[in-house]
């Protein structure tokens, strides 16, 4: 197995005639999925998603790809192939059509009809190319055909990529329902005849392929739901993505066959079940669905709400009902269902949310006490299952953190592929498939771009850094006003903290330091107003640290008169 190298350079030119493919994110992580194709001088791009923050970068709305390695070849960007709806997989999308409009976006019904509603709001009219499996389109030099998986959303899509180099194809994310809840089942057969032509590289979904057996069938949650309503007395609340098509419409047909109705609660969740609606994905009995307005006028055992925070997001729906800030008040006797995945580095947010829900009395079933969840990806008995048929000759590793591509790779050298043939990337490398071999020939830029409210990637990691310290220590401010000429203090020092812990009295016995320091580099010759903001800061920092043991940021500000 080929590795990265922290210290990989550039890559070179492609040589002619090969294909060169540079994930942008989704490897090392779970989200911000992007893979450039390159052959010929033109670029293909798989999906262009986001991340979403972690504790540790806070005030983080998202954080997307980074573009630089392709800002200065937007035109040479033949197409955006989305192969679903879920936000890790187009959620940046239009931060790129923002640097060229035009960028034309391929897709299914459903992921073009969720992505067009995603761009109104940031007043983009994109051009689209709908398509659907079976479906073969020349997108540039690269020849597309499209393939039906079956994940957790309708009308996801892998695709075959043919180029003179070879055939790729990128897998999106899916996995092997037998007894999916819209009849669409993964296609085997056209992954069969693919391979009966020749696989020369296979991007594969890596998600659950730490995950012993195969994933089972989504049908079996709608027992588990008819159960938790027929116990429960009160309102039902119910938290999903906004985009769970599937798990909404067994939260429906639940609802109906126990006398309930449904609000959707939240504009994320609002939105993309109306478009589900109106396009046929979401089969709603008439009457069934009400406005949130209304479930005053019903007792509590007729109600059931959806809404979205099931990661814990803490704007999100469920985290406000959890922490009393939102005009939906959770009671003693109200059941909620998490009905989604616990992502990776979310799980202290969400048992955040579960323990102030309990707080006020609700029920809470999730996914640790009952069966309201089963993934979208393929576990290992599935890849294994997929591999054997695909036969791949080389294959990389996509969608997952090191530990989940660590151990797809393993899954693919058992079922035959050699060594030397699987390559584990990271965001950032590039891989060269040149007369049927792919191999790493370097690395380009590939950094977290975060997005802060209508800034984008104007947030880097010192400022994450400074915000993480005032949240975890405070500040200390001080204010002194010295003499241009001489640097003598004419006013001052004066010290306020805010968040560190420290009672501004206790600066008293700091203040003569920070005036005998000041007094000693006047006499210096020293009165340039940022070396006086370095001594301030050394000095009070230093008390601060002996005394108390902490290290809050300090902010000298030194006023020349």
């Amino acid at each position: 197995m080929s590795h990265p190298h922290p210290e990989l350079a550039p890559p070179p030119k492609l040589p002619e005639g090969g294909l060169r493919v540079t994930p942008l994110g989704g490897l090392g992580e779970i989200g911000r999925n992007m893979t450039v194709f390159e052959y010929g001088g033109r670029l293909l791009i798989v999906d262009c998603g986001v991340l979403f923050p972690e504790e540790e970068q806070p005030g983080i709305d998202l954080i997307l790809p980074d573009f630089t390695s392709i800002r200065d070849r937007l035109d040479d960007i033949d197409g955006i192939v989305l192969t679903h709806g879920h936000e890790d997989h187009i959620g940046a999308v239009p931060y790129l059509l923002r640097e060229k409009a035009d960028i034309p976006l391929i897709g299914s019904k459903l992921t073009l009809a969720l992505i067009e509603a995603k761009l109104q709001e940031h007043r983009i009219r994109p051009y689209t190319l709908e398509v659907a499996e079976g479906h073969r389109e020349r997108i540039g030099p690269f020849d597309c055909e499209f393939v039906a998986v079956n994940h957790s959303i309708p009308d996801a899509l892998a695709v075959a990529i043919r180029t003179p180099a070879g055939m790729v194809v990128h897998t999106g994310d899916f996995k092997m329902d037998q007894l999916p809840l819209d009849g669409r089942l993964t296609d085997l057969h056209a992954f069969a005849r693919l391979s009966e032509e020749g696989i020369d590289l296979l991007l594969a979904d890596s998600t659950n392929a730490e995950v012993p057996g195969f994933v089972p069938p989504e049908r079996e949650i709608s027992n588990v739901l008819r159960q938790v309503f027929g116990s429960a007395r009160k309102r039902i609340i119910v938290a999903s993505f906004a985009s769970h098509v599937h798990r909404i419409q067994q939260v429906l047909d639940t609802a109906h066959e126990h006398g309930r109705r449904v609000a959707f609660v939240g504009r994320s969740m609002v939105r993309n079940m109306g478009i589900a609606r109106d396009l046929g994905y979401l089969k709603v009995p008439p009457g069934l669905v009400v406005d949130v307005k209304t479930l005053d006028d019903l007792p509590d055992s007729q109600v059931v709400l959806v809404c979205t925070g099931s990661q814990g997001e803490p704007m999100a729906a469920l985290s406000r009902m959890a922490n009393r800030d939102h005009q939906i008040r959770i009671v003693a006797g109200d059941t909620v269902i998490l009905a989604s995945s616990l992502i990776p580095g979310n799980e202290n947010a969400v048992y955040r949310v579960i323990n102030g829900l309990t707080r006020w009395g609700a029920n809470v079933v999730h996914k640790g006490n009952a069966k309201v969840h089963v993934s979208g990806h393929a576990s290992a008995g599935e890849l294994l299952y997929f591999y054997n048929i695909c036969r791949p000759k080389n294959l990389m590793p996509v969608h997952g953190e090191w530990r989940h591509l660590r151990a797809n790779a393993e899954l693919g050298a058992m079922t035959g592929v050699p060594h030397d043939r699987i390559v584990i990337a990271e965001d950032g490398v590039v891989v060269d498939l040149i007369e049927g071999k792919a191999k790493i020939s370097g690395k380009v830029q590939a950094g977290y771009v975060y997005v802060d409210g209508l800034s984008v990637g104007d947030v880097g990691e010192p400022a994450l850094k400074d915000r993480r310290i005032l949240g975890d220590e405070g500040i200390i401010s001080v204010f002194v006003v010295v003499d241009s000429s001489t640097g003598k203090i004419t006013g001052g020092p004066h010290i306020q903290a805010r968040g560190s812990g420290i009672d501004d009295s206790a600066f008293v016995d700091v203040v003569p330091r920070i005036a005998e320091v000041l007094e000693r580099s006047a006499q210096d010759g020293v009165v340039e107003p940022h070396q006086l903001q370095q001594l301030i800061r050394r000095t009070l920092g230093k008390w601060v640290s002996d005394n108390y043991r902490r290290r809050p940021m300090i902010l000298p500000v030194v006023v020349e008169v």
